[in-house]
């Protein structure tokens, strides 16, 4: 692999351009390790305490009346964004599963399928668990087969 590194005065942004003929793990690795970098640094809240902790604890985010609370395997805290906000903001593994909820799709475990409604997402390691609704069901699944390639 070649590497270089060009330096244009004047950028008023830093970008990363990676020329491949395929993306293969080495490639992977290169651009969640870039993503990484850029991703947002969240605040977690629990009471009157601030938590500061990394986006891949969070199995999922989902609203409960007018808040929203990022899940770990096992806790729950209270976020001050939207959840479209959220969608911006968050690093490509997190995906809609449903119009209250957001999922990272590295934690997911298995998927009950359900034809007839939501269907039913489990994560390693906790009993937690949420609904992915049938239209966002598709999208779920293209991601998942992405992850496991």
């Amino acid at each position: 692999m070649k590497f270089k590194i060009e330096i244009i005065e004047g950028l008023t942004e830093n970008e990363v351009i990676v020329r491949t003929s395929r993306i293969d793990e080495t490639v992977g690795k290169l651009q969640e390790y870039v993503r990484g970098l850029s991703a947002p640094k969240m605040v977690f809240y629990k009471g009157s305490q601030e938590y500061y902790l990394p986006l891949e604890s969070i199995l999922f985010l989902e609203t409960e009346g007018e808040q929203i609370y990022a899940h770990t395997k096992d806790d729950a805290f209270r976020v001050k964004y939207k959840l479209y906000e959220l969608e911006k903001m968050l690093p490509h593994y997190f995906i809609r599963a449903s119009k209250g909820a957001i999922v990272n799709t590295e934690k997911i475990y298995a998927i009950n399928r359900n034809l007839a409604s939501a269907s039913q997402v489990m994560f390693s390691g906790t009993h937690k668990q949420i609904y992915v609704s049938r239209h966002y069901y598709k999208a779920l699944k293209e991601k998942m087969n992405i992850r496991r390639r």
